[in-house]
């Protein structure tokens, strides 16, 4: 089985995870402003416990805020219910914020995932306003990160940016069950190596990615709804002034 998802991930990684360019990011946010009305929306992240039996001599390094041990998926999914880039294996004790400050942060600050520059959100305006990704209250605010307002005397305008950055953060949400029931392996503990679950995973995730290519149905036909007076709201860090602007 081993040998079977490495050669699985080496034959079909470039052709289900290939690297992303501005025009595939511009592709990505199209398709987020028709389908969730959430304009420059490159994909929603998320991150995802995978169960796992302590490995040895591991501690407690493994052992996640629910009482289990597990490594963490940390994944961005666009519109399509598929994952456009991962990252495997982090330490189940983490949080969403910091494995994204070791990971797709770290990138976004090289200029390393290639995002497009700023623009305006249409055509008649004179503001740019910069590319970014959707998440939780997990995560932190920042100029390339965007999460609900927090507190509750919100202004109607708050609101409605809550509820439609929702929609769009729901996608990620989504990719992991579809992921997890068409893979009923990650319904139970992985038995193995530490190296052997992260191979495992990898194989998943881009078997997720063929099947969504090949059986998926287009965003355009979704169309996801949730009364946004409900959409849930956090405290949270004080933000950077720059991307309060945003």
């Amino acid at each position: 089985m081993l040998l079977v998802c490495n050669a699985l991930w080496s034959i079909l990684k470039n052709e289900f995870f290939p690297e992303q360019t501005e025009e595939r990011w511009r592709e990505i946010a199209d398709a987020f402003r028709k389908c969730s009305h959430f304009p420059t929306c490159l994909g929603a992240i998320d991150g995802n416990h995978i169960r796992v039996t302590k490995f040895p001599r591991s501690g407690l390094m493994n052992l996640n805020n629910k009482c289990y041990f597990s490594t963490f998926l940390m994944a961005i999914a666009n519109s399509n219910y598929k994952f456009t880039c991962v990252d495997i294996a982090a330490y189940g004790k983490d949080c969403d914020s910091s494995v994204f400050q070791e990971t797709f942060f770290k990138l976004l600050i090289r200029n390393k995932l290639h995002i497009p520059p700023s623009g305006p959100l249409f055509t008649n305006d004179t503001e740019n306003c910069p590319f970014v990704f959707v998440g939780d209250e997990a995560f932190s605010l920042s100029e390339n990160l965007m999460r609900p307002y927090a507190g509750h005397n919100l202004s109607e305008k708050q609101r409605i940016f809550n509820y439609r950055l929702c929609r769009a953060r729901r996608y990620v949400e989504c990719a992991f069950g579809i992921l997890s029931n068409k893979w009923r392996i990650l319904h139970t503990a992985l038995n193995v190596s530490k190296e052997f679950s992260k191979d495992i995973v990898k194989a998943c995730v881009l078997l997720h990615n063929l099947v969504r290519s090949k059986d998926g149905y287009r965003s355009e036909e979704i169309y996801m709804t949730q009364n946004w007076n409900s959409v849930n709201r956090a405290a949270c860090s004080r933000p950077r002034r720059s991307a309060r602007d945003v």
